[in-house]
């Protein structure tokens, strides 16, 4: 298995994602934008997530070659986003995230898909390749603060453009796997879908990260409020990226073992009590410290899990359609859904819409105890 080959792309997706996640916002606002412009830009990239992994999933089964597609999504990326540099005003910088993002969001789910292509029937190594991701997040996090605080905002661009660099290049050096044997029957990507236990799973995998919106839109914000400082709230993020690491180096021991009704169950539930800790303790770092290490559960393993349990879902010329359905309706469409729905209640609710992320996970446990079982890892 091309292990450092397969890991370099994840390591590269991540970092970009580690740079445009803390610091494209302070960039536009940098940039003269307003408030609400900056909303909406920034909303323009949920929505490309959207559309596209389910577009260029149809385009991948139907070629079935998932690293070309990958390939050229990757470059048109690479040129997309060099349009910032030349773009002025609102409108054509929306136009430039419009084209990078809808490229950009293609790539994950088919390269995913190639990737267990190669694992074979070791799916439980994936964690292992996926870490890179992680660790290319913390590095880019780190490290573009420094620069930025020495360089200005400025910079972030040309620096954004190199990333996409390395992202290409280790598309080109990733291997295209051949063509997966079934292990089991394929009915083909629509029948599969209207199974009453995938809807469930697909409904657990959107409420989790429907309860992950208040995390992404307003975490730093409600630790702001109550005084923590901006180095501290940079360690949180850092210390919950780091456990979810580690869990990424313990699933290839834990999936063979358990069942992935046991550990997708357990994972929500424990996301379920991360978000309660955040409502309550917020005035005490170190619960806070460790509401931070549940990431490891509540994203750790459940991605890992996630995504193997829909490659068993989709064997085949499906696959692609079924790792971009789960990226668009959780990262797009789940993350969107939360995010907005928090930005209207919490001048009312502040912390307390955590409790609702708490619902929102809880739901997501019970719809995965009863989608998955009888299942096994």
């Amino acid at each position: 298995m091309p292990y450092w080959r397969l890991s370099g792309f994840y390591f590269f997706f991540f970092a970009v994602l580690g740079a445009l996640m803390p610091y494209w916002g302070p960039y536009l606002r940098h940039e003269g934008f307003s408030s609400a412009e900056i909303g909406q830009l920034l909303a323009i990239l949920h929505a490309t997530k959207i559309v596209a992994p389910n577009v260029w999933g149809a385009v991948a089964d139907r070629l079935d070659r998932r690293m070309a597609v990958v390939r050229v999504a990757c470059a048109v990326a690479l040129v997309g986003f060099s349009g910032v540099l030349i773009a002025e005003g609102y409108g054509a910088l929306a136009l430039v995230m419009a084209l990078f993002g809808f490229f950009w969001n293609a790539a994950l789910p088919q390269y995913e898909a190639n990737t267990f292509n190669h694992l074979g029937g070791q799916e439980q190594r994936y964690s292992r390749i996926r870490m890179w991701g992680s660790v290319g997040f913390i590095l880019a996090v780190v490290g573009l603060g420094e620069t930025l605080d020495r360089a200005g905002f400025g910079a972030l661009p040309y620096l954004v453009l190199l990333l996409f660099v390395g992202l290409w290049l280790s598309s080109l050096l990733a291997p295209e796997a051949g063509r997966p044997v079934a292990h089991t029957t394929d009915d083909g990507f629509w029948v599969t879908l209207r199974r009453p236990a995938v809807v469930g799973f697909f409904l657990a995998c959107f409420l989790n990260q429907v309860g992950h919106g208040p995390f992404y839109g307003f975490f730093s914000i409600y630790l702001e409020d109550h005084g923590y400082s901006g180095g501290l709230i940079g360690v949180l993020w850092a210390w919950g990226v780091l456990a979810e690491i580690g869990v990424f180096l313990l699933m290839h021991r834990l999936l063979p073992r358990f069942s992935a009704r046991a550990l997708l169950t357990g994972a929500l539930a424990l996301g379920a009590l991360r978000w309660l800790m955040v409502a309550a303790w917020v005035e005490s770092a170190w619960l806070i410290a460790l509401s931070q290490t549940l990431h490891a559960a509540s994203f750790g393993v459940y991605h890992a899990v996630a995504i193997d349990t829909v490659n068993r879902f989709f064997p085949g010329r499906s696959q692609g359609r079924g790792m971009a359905l789960y990226s668009s309706l959780t990262f797009g469409a789940g993350v969107a859904a939360g995010s907005f729905a928090a930005g209207q209640v919490w001048d009312a609710l502040a912390g307390r819409t955590f409790l609702l992320a708490a619902a929102a996970a809880l739901a997501a446990s019970a719809l995965a105890a009863w989608s998955l079982r009888g299942r096994r890892a």
